[in-house]
């Protein structure tokens, strides 16, 4: 359904974002990166269902990030066994610190599912190393597209992130969902820089 022109009314107990699809078709020269970089990256081959998330809350809280937190045990257990996705954790002392999950199911494409890091490492070069990972592991396979979506919920810097790694614009979107904070997924203080409209 395409959307009008002018303001829509959002529901109480709901959030909106605004969805920018980006994509490459030819692998990027990598980004420079820190030589001294105290990071590594660490392959989950299947991710336990605690672990996953937990990563996602670590990462994602801040940025609302719900849907797998409210998927079933059983519909997230496929993902996470599906042996076309990949997923892998940024480990900093021993610590998973950041995600990456890397989903080739559609033949010839992979999408950057989820990328994310903890809030402390924002802004100490690890998302430019870890995005560097991403794109390597990614066009290392045969494939002819690599894409991803953000919206205006992510870390303020995100999109020109993802620009600067080689993305281009491609489509918007507007995306309506239950604001997580509401139903209880996550903590009434996430997110603060999104009011909460209950009534």
């Amino acid at each position: 359904m395409l959307l009008a022109d002018g303001y829509h009314d959002v529901p109480p107990g709901k959030v909106a974002a605004v969805v920018t699809y980006l994509e490459m078709h030819e692998c990027p020269p990598r980004r420079a990166e820190r030589d001294d970089a105290p990071w590594s990256l660490r392959r989950i081959a299947r991710p336990a269902l605690e672990w996953y998330r937990g990563i996602h809350r670590r990462v994602g809280t801040e940025w609302l990030w719900s849907s797998r937190l409210e998927s079933s045990d059983e519909d997230l257990g496929a993902i996470l066994g599906d042996a076309r996705i990949e997923f892998h954790a940024l480990v900093r002392e021993g610590r998973d610190e950041g995600l990456l999950e890397l989903d080739f199911r559609e033949p010839g494409a992979c999408e950057l599912a989820f990328f994310g890091l903890a809030p402390e490492l924002i802004g100490q070069g690890a998302g430019r190393w870890l995005m560097n990972r991403a794109i390597e592991r990614a066009w290392a396979r045969p494939i002819a597209r690599l894409w991803l979506h953000t919206c205006t919920l992510d870390a303020p810097g995100a999109l020109t992130f993802y620009r600067r790694s080689g993305f281009t614009p491609y489509a918007l979107g507007v995306e309506v969902y239950d604001d997580p904070r509401v139903t209880g997924v996550l903590p009434r203080d996430a997110a603060r820089q999104v009011p909460i409209i209950e009534r």
